[in-house]
């Protein structure tokens, strides 16, 4: 039942009427609550909050019927707030109600309460949807920012504040400090540049827990060595990014921050270009009988065990690296001969001034030498935990001394992730569509790229040789698609006489008309510029007969799809619940049909269910990558959308894929599936349209049809 299906258009509703939604929305029969009372505490307000209160439960109600109960109960004094200050608050009943629904994705029913109970965030929560900066938004941007910096590559993550571990910068899911948006955005880019600076500038290079221990109370002189910090360091971004410092210094006004008058002569001692992190722990001696400055707006938090625990173990990483690389080298110039004992040394430039990150020059016997393969940002990162190079890193290792293997770091193993306790390294997060709710659920799904295990066996040459007559005839007839011609009319010059054109023309010279000189017709190549993203279906339903025909298939449309020059890609899809989302690699639009594609044909294997949406996503973004006049995303399924035991069975699941490709469409791609599944005429119509499918009745038809199907689609 919807609210807005009244007896009366616009008349308010009845509280018989509300309490009979209710009923059913919050499924009142298998509880203990009542809505009665609230029915008629809803029947007294306006026919818009009815419709605005209304909807946001029955929506809500289909995550949690219990959440949407307390939802309506707690929102029902803000409407009387909105009774008294206008319509311009109705934005903060959307952004609680969303708040809390996505408070329940991410952290399940307890973490959705706190966020119904807290009324109180009522005001911070409109503001921060309105003007915030997400992190989810602002990412992108700020990662290209930061690697534009110099020092040691970082990465850039979420945490639950703005600070860093020396390999890191983290930021807050969300920065909703100053008025807008465009300040806030400005705001997280200052709070990354302040935690960059603090890897760059040396912050990290005392031993500062041992230091702040010697203080009576060690987290006062932490706060009070951080502000002295961060004075140091604005005046090194300052002197390196001078318009981004006028910026920052704009929204330390804009915050009403003001720096205490005792501090001034801090100031001006760490604006000096020598000034160090020796000279920040030299005057925290002198602040600290003192109160501690009010944070800057950018200025983060300071965590010394984790920057402790990331820098011992990258430190004594690169020392190895540094050692087994000086190694290789030295095998590389091969000087053994001429110098009994190579020395390996690092020259700095002596130009440097202040802070600046020193030019260095690698030397072998006092020659300099071409740097090797990584060893100049190797140097770099050394130089920015200890200030220098040691003499003992400098030294090669000896034979067998070290494994560099030990210590390069390695691709993340796909399978890995999922052993032991669950986490999300390294996956990419899709959103999906509940219909329920009618919005999408963020970062829902979590999905991982992995390649097909590859098996060298015969089955590509046995299937060459049973179909070898159909083989022939697909060549045949692609080799005559890539070659055809098409004529183009009324031309100036050309190779024949356009009938129509010069009937037209004869017919202009009556009527005194200038004759026309388009008189002519001829023959053009017709250049194909398609790109085709193939998804297979390899949920465990496609077993057996089903996975040997849609691996027949895929040989034979690569044969069919090499004489004719298409670009192409190949992706299984399958998958257990949202949190094993899993695209399998066959072949990519870059890589060539050889050995190792058809291998991974041969490999491809049924594995679990039929979760859709996540990978007509991440594949609708692969093939946008491809710069083609024609996209097509063609599916080969055998049945429905289908996952185990989360709901996402039936309707939320045909919905969400349905929304998945209304999205490819609005991009430029033309979806088409291709399914064995004799039902599929029930949902596919709805989720695809009625002409973007075909339904083929017999498994072992597929082969011979899916080329003739994609030539059909491509002409």
């Amino acid at each position: 039942m919807s609210a807005t299906n009244s007896p009366s258009s616009r008349a308010p509703l009845s509280a018989a009427y509300i309490e009979q939604a209710l009923e059913q929305w919050l499924e009142i029969e298998f509880t203990l609550n009542h809505v009665d009372e609230l029915a008629a505490l809803i029947a007294d307000l306006s026919r818009e909050d009815q419709d605005l209160l209304l909807g946001w439960v029955r929506r809500i109600a289909t995550t949690n019927t219990h959440l949407a109960h307390q939802f309506a109960i707690r929102a029902l004094p803000q409407f009387q707030h909105m009774t008294r200050h206008g319509h311009s608050d109705r934005r903060m009943i959307d952004a609680w109600a969303l708040h809390t629904m996505d408070a329940h994705d991410q952290g399940g029913a307890r973490a959705a309460f706190q966020v119904v109970n807290d009324v109180g965030n009522f005001e911070l929560l409109r503001h921060e949807h309105a003007a915030g900066a997400l992190f989810d938004e602002v990412s992108v941007i700020l990662l290209t920012f930061v690697r534009g910096l110099s020092g040691r590559h970082l990465k850039l993550e979420q945490g639950d504040a703005a600070y860093t571990d020396t390999a890191s910068l983290y930021l807050p899911a969300i920065v909703a400090t100053m008025h807008n948006a465009e300040d806030n955005f400005l705001l997280c880019k200052a709070m990354v540049t302040l935690l960059w600076a603090q890897t760059r500038f040396g912050t990290f290079r005392a031993d500062l827990v041992a230091t702040l221990n010697t203080y009576a109370d060690s987290g006062k002189a932490l706060k009070l060595f951080h502000a002295l910090e961060t004075l140091r360091l604005e005046a090194c971004i300052g002197r390196e990014l001078p318009g981004l410092y006028r910026e920052m210094q704009r929204l330390k006004t804009a915050s009403g921050w003001s720096r205490p008058a005792d501090w001034q002569s801090y100031a001006a001692t760490l604006a000096q270009p020598n000034a160090s992190v020796s000279d920040s722990l030299r005057l925290l001696a002198h602040a600290y009988a003192g109160a501690v400055p009010e944070p800057l707006c950018y200025q983060g938090e300071l965590r010394l065990d984790e920057v402790a625990a990331c820098a011992a173990s990258r430190i004594e990483r690169e020392k190895i690296m540094l050692r087994v690389k000086l190694a290789i080298e030295l095998d590389k110039q091969a000087v053994e001969a001429r110098s009994p004992a190579p020395q390996f040394d690092v020259k700095q430039a002596e130009d440097s001034e202040g802070n600046e990150l020193p030019q260095m020059e690698i030397t072998l016997d006092d020659i300099p030498i071409a740097p090797p393969v990584g060893i100049n940002q190797l140097l770099t990162s050394i130089y920015l935990d200890l200030g220098e190079i040691p003499a003992e890193y400098l030294v090669a290792a000896g034979p067998g001394e070290y494994d560099p293997a030990l210590y390069e770091e390695k691709a993340q193993d796909s399978d890995a992730v999922w052993q032991g306790t669950y986490h999300e390294e390294g996956a990419t997060f899709y959103p999906e569509w509940d219909f329920g709710r009618q919005l999408y659920r963020k970062n829902w799904c979590v999905m991982r790229e992995k390649d097909v295990p590859p098996v060298a066996d015969n089955f590509v040459f046995n299937t060459l040789q049973k179909y070898s007559g159909l083989v022939k005839h697909l060549r045949r007839t692609f080799e005559a698609m890539r070659d055809e011609n098409r004529m183009i009319k009324r031309e100036i010059s050309g190779d024949d006489v356009d009938i129509d054109a010069l009937v037209e023309a004869l017919a202009d010279t009556l009527d005194g008309s200038e004759m026309s000189d388009r008189l002519f017709t001829r023959m053009h190549r017709n250049e194909r510029n398609i790109a085709v993203m193939f998804m297979v279906d390899m949920s465990g339903s496609t077993n057996g007969w089903i996975n040997d025909a849609e691996r027949e298939s895929l040989v034979l449309l690569c044969e069919a799809l090499e004489t004719l020059g298409d670009r192409y890609a190949i992706y299984g899809f399958s998958g257990t619940t949202r949190k094993r989302c899993e695209l399998y690699r066959i072949k990519q639009f870059d890589e060539p049909y050889g050995d190792l594609v058809k291998a991974r044909i041969s490999g491809i294997r049924a594995q679990d269910y039929t979760r859709m949406g996540f990978a007509i996503r991440h594949l609708s973004s692969l093939l946008n990558k491809v710069d083609a006049r024609s996209k097509l995303l063609i599916t080969l399924s055998d049945g429905k959308p289908d996952d185990y035991n989360d709901g996402y069975r039936g309707k939320y699941g045909i919905e969400d894929t349905r929304k998945a490709l209304v999205e490819a469409r609005r991009s430029g791609i033309h979806p088409f599936c291709i399914t064995i599944d004799t039902q599929g005429r029930d949902y596919l119509p709805h989720m695809y349209g009625a002409a973007n499918y075909v339904v083929i009745d017999e498994v072992e038809k597929l082969p011979l049809k899916v080329a003739n199907i994609y030539r059909r689609l491509t002409v």
